[in-house]
């Protein structure tokens, strides 16, 4: 008789609750729906409990379903962790890296690096997603995401890669009309541009003097008439002069170096941005994911970052 649990199974389970439908596991398995909805009958069947539910708009996993998939994705990482631990003196990096960065970073700075490391490495097979913001720690869709600011989450490893600062910035043609901000409070008179990202408070600034015990922040309420979620089309209004910007230091640093941005109220200390790594402690031992880790960090600690 055979087992009602088969080792080809987890991986097809595994791939078919990341994708989140059948057809979307069909395009990432490269077989038809069809087959992903008879693999996934035999296993029912075998089995003898339901998985996934099923629904004409949707697809979601049954609690036996849920339970299913913990224990694949730590049976099929343990397989992994002994694969690297038999090979780790003569391995390379090989296999599938899902890579996670937000759209504007991961445009113009990730995806440069991501193609120098497979011309190093070219048996990792490399998919890069970009999203507004990190997806959240608990889902399996990436295997390293490159974020900005530690995440707080113990049960992930966060490697800071880079230091990065928020700054304040505008257009000299801005300035020029409408007058430089000498103290915080002063941004309360300008036109702000706004991105709306990630879970910090829309519209507040915090800008800190000092340091240690003697440090003081304020909190400010802007105001303008542009928001995007777009940090990329927001520099832009920045550089056509619209108004005041805060932003990360990678995405506006060519442009404050060419003199076409401008910092404001460089006094003052706004919330830092460090961009980290972060994965699974699952993934720790994995060959490629470290192997890519130390790539991103040495890529940027060189500089060799996209202009």
């Amino acid at each position: 008789m055979s087992s009602s649990v088969q080792p080809g199974d987890l991986g097809f389970f595994s791939t078919l609750a990341r994708m989140g439908s059948l057809s979307a596991a069909a395009r990432e398995l490269g077989v038809t729906t069809p087959a992903v909805s008879k693999h996934l009958a035999l296993m029912e069947s075998r089995l003898g409990v339901a998985l996934v539910n099923r629904t004409t708009r949707r697809m979601s996993l049954t609690p036996e379903g849920e339970l299913y998939l913990q224990h694949a994705r730590r049976i099929l990482s343990d397989i992994d962790g002994l694969e690297e631990l038999l090979g780790t003196s003569k391995a390379l990096p090989t296999g599938l890296l899902r890579v996670n960065a937000t759209l504007g970073f991961g445009r113009s700075h990730v995806a440069p690096i991501i193609s120098r490391f497979v011309r190093k490495f070219p048996d990792v097979e490399v998919q890069l997603q970009l999203s507004v913001n990190p997806p959240p720690l608990t889902e399996d869709s990436s295997d390293v995401c490159i974020r900005f600011g530690e995440p707080p989450d113990a049960r992930v490893i966060a490697r800071h890669i880079a230091p990065n600062r928020r700054l304040l910035c505008a257009a000299p043609n801005y300035l020029a009309r409408h007058g430089t901000p000498k103290v915080p409070n002063d941004l309360t008179k300008h036109n702000c541009i706004g991105i709306r990202q990630g879970e910090e408070a829309y519209g507040v600034w915090r800008l800190s003097s000092g340091r240690g015990r003697a440090a003081t922040t304020q909190s400010i309420k802007t105001r303008g008439n542009l928001t995007t979620n777009d940090g990329e089309i927001a520099v832009n209004w920045a550089l056509d002069g619209h108004g005041i910007l805060m932003r990360a230091e990678w995405d506006i640093q060519r442009h404050l170096q060419s003199g076409r941005l401008v910092q404001v109220l460089p006094q003052y200390y706004t919330p830092d941005a460090d961009i980290y790594a972060v994965y699974p402690q699952r993934h720790q031992m994995a060959t490629r994911v470290r192997a890519f880790v130390d790539f991103v960090a040495a890529q940027m600690k060189q500089g060799r970052v996209a202009a």
